[in-house]
């Protein structure tokens, strides 16, 4: 099994001409049916707080990763803004869709990130959500989806992995002043949780921001199996349950977790 992180210069709530960017980077990668690929946050418009305007381009996004997912016969998970009717504020979900384009799960990323404003247009989803990435032989392994600013809240990912999460797939917009932090808290995740984890990043600016790529994908050891610089690129790298499996049957530290009810105030 393979994935496939899309790395690339997002255009500013212009979806049409992201898709493009999508597809002709996937051109040049060596997507199999039955692998993953894994698109930044909100791939299709940004990181904007204009809810108003982007959650217009809601179901146009979902249509794009389903008619991708069957055109390539892959599982996919990308990022888009929603808004339910009648609400003032939106949701910042993932969405991962299987091969014949149904969708396996549509997280609602339960951090906004309010120093960054995110908190005066989108609410936080209260749910963690897992889904099962499949190999046509029949294999595959469980997969926790989760965006950008919910890296740096450890409790979602022990959750996850506890659940049954052998596999973090973070979509993220990580501007550049805090790159350090994005690549520790990666690999971290990655070594208490004794999972892979694969986080896309964007690069390129915005009007607001800028990013340097350093998409990257992890063992359940914390080693770098592949990472990006600031290039738009697709990072692809193997995949393989029995080795997430074996670890933590070998050094077994995931059992000795305990879960302590933080003291009331």
């Amino acid at each position: 099994m393979r994935a496939h992180l899309v790395q690339f210069d997002i255009a500013w709530e212009q979806p049409t001409e992201n898709f493009r960017r999508v597809r002709d980077l996937l051109a040049s990668a060596p997507v199999a049916a039955g692998d993953l690929i894994v698109l930044p946050e909100m791939f299709a418009v940004g990181f904007s707080l204009n809810i108003g305007t982007t959650e217009k381009t809601s179901a146009e996004t979902a249509r794009f990763l389903a008619v991708l997912a069957k055109d390539l016969g892959a599982t996919v998970q990308g990022g888009l803004p929603k808004r339910a009717a009648g609400a003032t504020h939106g949701t910042n979900h993932m969405t991962a869709l299987a091969p014949d384009g149904s969708v396996l799960c549509d997280y609602a990323k339960i951090h906004p990130f309010s120093y960054g404003r995110e908190s005066e247009a989108f609410t936080g989803g209260h749910e963690i959500v897992l889904y099962d990435w499949t190999s046509p032989d029949g294999g595959g392994v469980r997969v926790c989806p989760a965006v950008c600013y919910d890296l740096r809240f450890p409790e979602l990912f022990r959750i996850a992995m506890l659940r049954g999460a052998e596999v973090f797939a973070i979509g993220a917009n990580w501007p550049d002043t805090r790159q350090a932090h994005w690549r520790t808290l990666l690999i971290a995740r990655a070594i208490e949780n004794q999972a892979y984890v694969l986080g896309v990043n964007r690069t390129g600016p915005d009007p607001h921001l800028n990013y340097v790529g350093g998409s990257i994908a992890l063992g359940p050891k914390g080693e770098v199996l592949g990472e990006l610089g600031p290039e738009e690129a697709v990072l692809s790298v193997e995949v393989e349950a029995k080795r997430v499996r074996a670890w933590r049957e070998t050094f077994p530290a995931w059992r000795d977790v305990r879960l302590l009810a933080p003291d009331a105030p």
